[in-house]
């Protein structure tokens, strides 16, 4: 029942079709109408908006369901309830419940063949929010948009989070193409969130809003004017890179509060922006339990682990960064925040050498990923996650080559291999920096036994 597939391991036809989805929950007496919803797609930053919007209603004391993928250790995280995980009871009956429904579906002709695993998971996340009945559920796309399985229910409002090239075997070969399948969560005279994109993104976006009848919410206005070069972390009560915070003011509902949020890095702007704009059109819409001092109190409370996720170094451990960077846009980020929280990592004169242990699925942009990240470490050790879908130490080796010539760079069969490795190589003053695929990542924290 548990066995972990992942929904891309579908063909296009078996993923790409929402009446198939729709059947599966009709004959469940339609969960997804029974609970109110928000829909975030994007490329990037999607989970990060998700977990902030989340926190700040659960800070406003609603009741509040939160669906997520993927998932760093267990398959639980992607269906929480007030920030709990769902537990292993209620995963099994309601997993039973979609399953044997499937299963009648297809004996009986209505289905073609049996949901995929992201169509049953998301299924039952419906059918689990339906029983639970919370004020509010926050939906994080799977995959594109269109015809995600989640792009089912009638939200009250869509949010698009920033949008880069990244599954082009599914989405399309161009931003253009991405973010049309990205716009396909856009209702007819429904309420967008959204921020300015890449040109050929904006234009897309913007002819959907106006096809659609649709009321766009810039989140622009909640994107602090910060000058270059400014800093904008602040070590909070801590001596360690674990306090790092982004912390600046801001007007929200004509109120001046201080947002001050664990997710570091000049890309978290954008998505704290695209929540906290998402929370006040809420509030307009008469959820006004959400105010000024609970969007503060959310934004600070926001935990979304994996994400430039620190840990200090202790005893004869080195420090740790934890990543997830599965594409060139999130190997920037990650590249542009490491600079900033380690500057002594980025030193030409005194530097402090980086230790990297990297592993990423093959239909990923591996070449341009390990061009981006690869410069930054003095020693790179490339590992395998355990999926069917993960490239091989060799693949990404191939694909590195032109970055990795004069670089110590080694292979470890899988990722506890690599974790040793790296701490032998970094000792207990170096700095070990674990990204590439949420697998890696999942399955490093896990052995390391790192609070998620």
């Amino acid at each position: 029942m548990y066995a972990l597939g992942h929904e891309l391991a579908q063909t296009p036809s078996h993923k790409f079709d929402l009446s198939h989805m729709r059947v599966l929950l009709s004959a469940l007496g339609h969960p997804e109408k029974r609970v109110p919803t928000v829909l975030i797609a994007g490329t990037n930053g999607k989970g990060s908006t998700a977990a902030t919007l989340s926190s700040i209603l659960q800070a406003s004391s609603l009741k509040t369901g939160l669906y997520t993928s993927p998932h760093l250790v267990r398959i639980n995280e992607r269906i929480r309830l007030d920030g709990q995980p769902i537990a292993d009871d209620d995963f099994a009956m309601i997993h039973d419940v979609v399953g044997r429904t499937a299963e009648r579906l297809v004996s009986e002709g209505d289905l073609p063949w049996h949901p995929s695993f992201f169509e049953m998971l998301t299924a039952m996340a419906f059918e689990y929010f339906a029983r639970h009945r919370p004020d509010l559920v926050v939906l994080e796309v799977g995959m594109g948009g269109r015809l995600d399985a989640t792009n089912v229910v009638d939200p009250r409002l869509s949010i698009i989070t920033d949008i880069a090239l990244d599954h082009q075997k599914y989405l399309g070969e161009t931003v253009a193409e991405i973010a049309r399948e990205k716009a396909g969560i856009i209702r007819p005279g429904g309420v967008v969130v959204t921020l300015p994109q890449l040109p050929e993104a904006n234009d897309v976006i913007g002819s959907t809003i106006l096809n659609a009848g649709a009321r766009a919410v810039n989140a622009v206005p909640y994107v602090p004017p910060l000058s270059p070069g400014s800093d904008d972390f602040l070590a909070l009560e801590t001596p360690d890179r674990s306090g790092l915070r982004l912390r600046y003011p801001m007007q929200v509902l004509d109120q001046q509060i201080l947002v001050e949020s664990p997710l570091v890095g000049r890309h978290q702007l954008r998505n704290l922006a695209l929540a906290i704009a998402a929370a006040v059109e809420l509030h307009h819409q008469g959820t006004t339990l959400i105010t000024p001092a609970s969007i503060a109190q959310g934004i600070r409370k926001t935990r979304w682990p994996g994400r430039f996720q620190t840990v200090p170094a202790a005893g004869d451990n080195p420090e740790y960064v934890f990543d997830v960077a599965h594409n060139p846009a999130g190997a920037w980020a990650l590249r542009s925040t490491l600079s900033a929280a380690y500057p002594d990592a980025a030193s030409t004169s005194t530097p402090r050498p980086v230790t990297m242990v990297f592993g990423v699925m093959r239909d990923k942009a591996m070449q341009e990923i390990t061009e981006i990240l690869f410069p930054i470490a003095s020693h790179i050790i490339v590992t395998h996650a355990n999926n069917p879908r993960a490239a091989t130490p060799n693949e990404i080796r191939q694909a590195a080559a032109r970055v990795t010539s004069g670089t110590d760079i080694e292979d470890a069969a899988d990722v506890p291999l690599a974790l040793h490795r790296a701490r032998e190589i970094a000792g207990k003053s170096g700095l070990v920096v674990v990204t590439g695929s949420i697998y890696i990542v999942g399955e490093a924290m896990r052995k390391l036994s790192v609070r998620i």
